[in-house]
């Protein structure tokens, strides 16, 4: 098992503010020790995951704000 992988199944998750109340729309998100971000799928937790690196944390961050995933 490589470093990442081993980080990613003891990492800290947390759902996202914005994640549907009725259980769909469940984003999970992680911080990693090197500042980067993991995202998932929390009704898929053993699925992949999306890395992100700081900088695309903080336009991720900026386009959700705007609205532009919507």
């Amino acid at each position: 098992m490589d470093d990442l992988t081993r980080e990613l199944s003891t990492a800290e998750w947390r759902k996202s503010t914005l994640s549907g109340d009725d259980g769909s729309d469940c984003v999970e998100v992680a911080v990693l020790s090197t500042g980067h971000r993991a995202l998932r799928d929390s009704k898929n937790r053993t699925g992949p995951a999306l890395l992100l690196t700081p900088g695309q944390w903080t336009a991720f961050l900026t386009g959700v704000r705007n609205g532009d995933f919507a």
